[in-house]
């Protein structure tokens, strides 16, 4: 291989290499995305300047600085983040000292390492779309190191054309291969960015600072109609426990059992939930949650959780029923929702009584409650001003200006001076209908805080403030897209019709309804949805599995090779074609053409027997030559090629 088609595969090579590194951008850390950078441009440099690169004296001290560097960004050797950053420092080392045509070789199968290991950070289709087209590229190169006459664009091609060849058993090994999942103790733990989202506390703006975050959280498909908007509440950690400022979970809440398993009544919603990947194993079902199954599994505070690992998107089937009775109260539950964290101040103590929450029904005073909030000058805003001190009372007395946490806490407070056990439950409402998938999406801008009250022959019954203050809120969702910090709150137009006819919404939906059966069905493609698909298909057992799957195999291989065959036998070269007809001219004498006779020799033994014809059979077979073998053949040569076999008669 000489040096210009060498530099050639260099730049070709190298630059598919920049495009591979480049979404670890948010993987790795700067020092080391830098790092890598900074060795590709100098072999970049060395293409032409091979005199500038570095000799083993300078290859080993980059060597130390990349292990240093390695070790002050990350004090571990195992795990997806050091491997990942060990990978990418070893790339760049190799860059610098390629000195044959193995060292391509073994550069470009650690790049494709590197480029499979940014499936361990992200699993999404233009991600996926974006490693296949570099890993063309890739395997390009490898057609350009196999190739005597290296041309860049034709090995894409020929890489694109060998991708989409390989497409069908690929498919049929997704499909009908046994999916192993790696034992727990082979995972080993990472310590992962904190993802923003629900606590399992709240202060007053905890919940409020999620208000502009468009962030997915989960997405819902129902079997059947959906809940109308006001009952679209996903339901969260319950927080019971309060010091005046912060309300938390109470402790030990796995060990609390239930003493009545709630009765529901009326109709149900069947849905399928996918939650996106999260610190915490909290799963927002729709309330109440009646049916689901393992891993899943319910707290005493009605709230699901799974035994899985959080960090992964995962599906679950549940059914839910809007209205239930959950029974009596236990003295654990009453006592954590009768808690105050001291003596209530007079002002507070004033505001119940006069509302009439010391000698009246619960009903009446939640009803005379809700309405203070609706006809005093309270506000709902995303941005409401910082209470540091008593924020409570700074809320009901002065400002009145505050978010679904502010309400919600002040609702179960002054629920609780009155003696009414009440507490907050945090989660998720509404969500936004994908009109193309039929089905919604939860986003962190969703996230709700409501109250919970315990009532005679009820059991814990919903009350939301928020709805007194601003119904809108719970009838329509806040459009993220017009919210702008410290300004008024939008919300989504009612009318569907209006919103159909937005092309950017309907684009943006018919996108994220191709990215939700792409995460359903392929990259939640494990041993369980494995099993439930080839049921379906009558597959039952893996002894028939392996039946299919070598059955499968077999046919598309034979159909391929028969493709390839057909596709060799037709796609004859022209020169070849206008040749085997002069040939056949010939063998109407008799003259046959022996099956490893070259163009040469059967010209001189058809002349001996054609001495007039002598010229023309020279002239025939020396452009056959220079045409077919010959380095620079020229449209004019084949013209005169033609011409001649044209005026070949015997």
């Amino acid at each position: 291989m000489n040096s210009v088609q060498n530099k050639r595969i260099l730049i070709f090579l190298l630059a598919s290499i920049g495009l591979i590194a480049f979404p670890h951008i948010n993987h790795i850390p700067k020092a080391v995305f830098a790092f890598f950078y900074l060795l590709l441009s100098w072999r970049f440099i060395g293409i032409w300047k091979q005199n500038w690169l570095p000799n083993k004296s300078v290859i080993f001290f980059l060597t130390v600085c990349g292990l240093a560097l390695l070790y002050s960004q990350y004090h571990g050797v195992f795990g997806r983040d050091a491997g990942t950053r060990l990978f990418v420092t070893a790339l760049a080392l190799k860059l610098l000292e390629i000195k044959s045509e193995r060292d391509l070789y073994l550069i470009t199968y650690l790049a494709f390492i590197v480029a499979a290991s940014q499936f361990l950070y992200e699993q999404s289709l233009l991600m996926a779309a974006y490693i296949l087209f570099v890993c063309s590229i890739l395997l390009a190169t490898l057609v350009c190191l196999n190739s005597t006459k290296p041309q860049p664009f034709l090995a894409l091609k020929t890489a694109g054309i060998i991708l989409v060849q390989a497409i069908p058993m690929a498919v049929i090994l997704f499909i009908l291969f046994p999916r192993v999942e790696a034992p727990k103790w082979m995972l080993f733990n990472e310590k992962h960015q904190a993802k923003a989202g629900l606590s399992d506390s709240m202060e007053p703006g905890s919940i409020s600072d999620l208000g502009m975050s468009d962030e997915l959280v989960f997405r819902v498909k129902f079997t059947g109609a959906l809940p109308p908007p006001a009952q679209r509440y996903w339901r969260g950690p319950v927080l019971s426990y309060t010091d005046g400022k912060k309300w938390t979970q109470v402790k030990d809440l796995r060990f609390r059992p239930f003493l009545n398993k709630p009765v529901f009544t009326g109709s149900s919603y069947q849905y399928t939930l996918l939650m996106e990947p999260q610190d915490k194993n909290w799963v927002f079902a729709l309330e109440m949650p009646a049916d689901y199954a393992l891993p899943l599994s319910q707290n005493a505070n009605y709230q699901l959780v799974t035994l899985d690992n959080p960090d992964k998107r995962t599906e679950y089937k549940i059914t839910s029923y809007p209205g239930y009775n959950t029974g009596t109260i236990t003295r654990a539950e009453y006592k954590d929702a009768t808690q105050l964290p001291g003596d209530p101040s007079d002002k507070i103590k004033q505001l119940v009584k006069q509302l009439h929450g010391f000698d009246s029904t619960s009903d009446y005073f939640i009803n005379e409650l809700l309405n203070h909030f609706r006809k005093e000058d309270f506000h709902y805003t995303l941005t409401p001003p910082l209470m540091e001190e008593n924020p409570l009372e700074t809320f009901l007395f002065e400002t009145r200006y505050g978010f679904c946490s502010h309400y919600a806490a002040a609702f179960v407070y002054l629920l609780r001076v009155a003696n009414i056990p009440a507490r907050v439950v945090t989660g998720y409402q509404g969500g936004e209908l994908n009109n193309v998938g039929n089905f919604l999406e939860i986003r962190q801008a969703d996230a709700h805080a409501w109250a919970e009250v315990w009532l005679e022959n009820k059991g814990w019954v919903r009350f939301d403030p928020t709805a007194a203050i601003a119904p809108e809120r719970i009838e329509r969702n806040i459009n993220i897209d017009q919210l702008m910090p410290g300004g008024v709150i939008n919300y989504m137009p009612t009318d569907a019709a209006q919103a159909a006819f937005n092309w950017l919404k309907q684009s943006r939906q018919l996108w994220s309804n191709i990215d939700y059966h792409w995460q359903r069905w392929v990259i939640n493609y494990d041993n369980k949805n494995q099993s439930g698909f080839l049921s379906s298909l009558g597959i039952t057992d893996i002894k028939a599995m392996l039946y299919w799957m070598v059955g499968s195999i077999g046919l598309i291989t034979a159909l391929l090779s028969w493709l390839l065959l057909y596709q060799k036998q037709q796609a004859i070269d022209p020169v070849v074609r206008l040749y085997n007809r002069f040939c056949q001219k010939i063998a109407k004498r008799g003259l046959l053409r022996g099956p490893c006779e070259g163009a040469k020799d059967f010209a001189g033994r058809v002349k001996i027997k054609l001495p007039e014809k002598a010229t023309l059979i020279d002239q025939i077979t020396d452009l056959f030559i220079k045409l077919h073998y010959g380095k620079n053949p020229t449209p004019d040569d084949f013209k005169l090629f033609k011409k001649r076999v044209k005026s070949f008669k015997i």
